[in-house]
């Protein structure tokens, strides 16, 4: 049974911000299940028996090598898509989380070519198919 195809996929989503407006987004390889060539940003699905805050330390450690300072909970988004022809759906429970700059790496350059720190101005492009709804959603709080 594969989360998203089978059955509903639950993903911790996080955009995480320095505190001064910039924002962190990694940019997909060819080693992502998708997407390749998109910037995104931080998520990692929830498993069986995990905490929702645990995962969402978890996931931002693994990807960017630094700690979560704090966290505000955004929403969440239903996410319909389609991957190889077959469909997919994932709950998204979407985080803002501020970490320290300083301290933001890339860690799983097999996952991302690079990252970077934007702001909601300057968005690099192209970026990942669901991030024109998060931002329709959230943007008011994300400034």
């Amino acid at each position: 049974m594969q989360k998203g195809f089978d059955h509903i996929g639950v993903t911790v989503s996080f955009f995480c911000h320095d505190g001064s407006g910039n924002f962190l987004m990694g940019l997909r390889s060819k080693n992502c299940r998708d997407e390749h060539g998109n910037w995104d940003i931080g998520g990692g699905a929830l498993d069986f028996g995990q905490k929702i805050d645990d995962c969402l330390k978890k996931e931002i450690k693994e990807e960017y090598c630094t700690d979560v300072i704090g966290y505000e909970f955004l929403g969440y988004r239903d996410m319909h898509r389609e991957h190889n022809g077959k469909k997919t759906h994932w709950i998204a429970l979407d985080f803002k989380v501020l970490v320290d700059r300083e301290k933001a790496r890339n860690g799983e350059p097999h996952k991302f070519e690079d990252f970077g720190w934007f702001d909601l101005d300057s968005m690099p492009e192209p970026v990942i198919s669901t991030m024109p709804y998060f931002l329709k959603l959230y943007r008011s709080k994300l400034i």
